[in-house]
């Protein structure tokens, strides 16, 4: 059995802890019958030993597993990663997602997307990541009775996503604490319109409207200046043509979307730009996580 989960990348700007897209960047992981545990990793992550030992996707496939099965047996675990980790692309998310999905896809039970989501809130108590993770595309998302409610954009093929990855993580728990603790009402009332304005952007496809939309003053500019190369990245990315630059998640990651025909431009720009940083441009996922047999 194979599933795999899209990275993600959350917040866009103003929609913090709300708003959520998937991008063409992916964990695999397949699982079979085996006569005893064992994990083999490739791609990120693979040089960290600790992961094999103490690997959160395991220990929640391990809670649904025993608790629907009450069975014991013994699996190979297989992970390819392609989500960095600790980045700001919803490698969290990613694997707790899959590993819910896996434990009754093992089993066999039938799981709809929406009881997935709301399992998953129980690990990641925002659903900013886990939505798109989930649904694939673009999602507005909140948290009402323990559950998460959203709407979905498919997003077009004439979009493309940029992601400039950075040598070096910003910590999401140093993030968190470099946030202001009380905001003014102007503050607030400019991110509460933007993310209309964005929300609504998305979904009349108004491509033109994003750079505007996307500008947020509750989050960005306190997270950006533990990384300030980060400034630059966004500036060069919008002089040569990106439609929106945001802080992906609580970085380091910096995401932007562009239309495809503008694409390598801005691709190459940022690669000359920025040797030392990992620059990929990925298609939009709409599927989200998705179960093979």
């Amino acid at each position: 059995m194979r599933i795999s989960v899209p990275a993600t990348s959350a917040n866009l700007g103003p929609g913090f802890d709300t708003l959520g897209l998937a991008i063409s960047l992916h964990n695999q992981v397949t699982i079979r019958p085996s006569k005893f545990h064992s994990v083999s990793l490739r791609g990120e992550g693979s040089n960290n030993p600790v992961l094999k030992d103490n690997n959160m996707f395991i220990a929640i496939f391990n809670d649904f597993y025993h608790n629907l099965s009450r069975k014991k047996r013994h699996f190979r675990f297989e992970f390819t990663n392609e989500v960095p980790l600790s980045r700001g692309l919803g490698s969290s998310s990613a694997v707790i997602v899959s590993a819910i999905a896996s434990a009754y896809a093992i089993e066999g039970i039938k799981l709809d997307k929406q009881k997935l989501l709301n399992l998953a809130l129980a690990y990641e108590n925002h659903p900013d990541n886990i939505t798109p993770a989930v649904m694939g595309g673009f999602n507005v998302a909140t948290v009402q009775d323990n559950e998460v409610r959203f709407i979905r954009k498919t997003l077009p093929k004439s979009l493309k996503a940029i992601v400039v990855i950075p040598n070096r993580p910003i910590s999401t728990q140093l993030a968190r604490k470099a946030l202001p603790f009380k905001y003014s009402k102007e503050d607030t009332i400019f991110n509460i319109s933007h993310s209309s304005l964005l929300t609504a952007a998305f979904m009349t496809e108004n491509w033109d409207m994003l750079r505007t939309a996307s500008l947020d003053k509750v989050h960005q500019k306190y997270r950006m200046k533990q990384m300030p190369e980060l400034f630059d990245v966004q500036k060069t990315a919008l002089k040569h043509g990106a439609l929106m630059s945001t802080l992906s998640g609580s970085g380091s990651t910096l995401f932007s979307m562009c239309l495809r025909e503008d694409c390598q431009r801005i691709e190459s720009e940022l690669k000359k730009r920025f040797p030392h940083f990992k620059v990929l441009s990925r298609n939009f996922d709409n599927d989200g996580v998705r179960v093979e047999d």
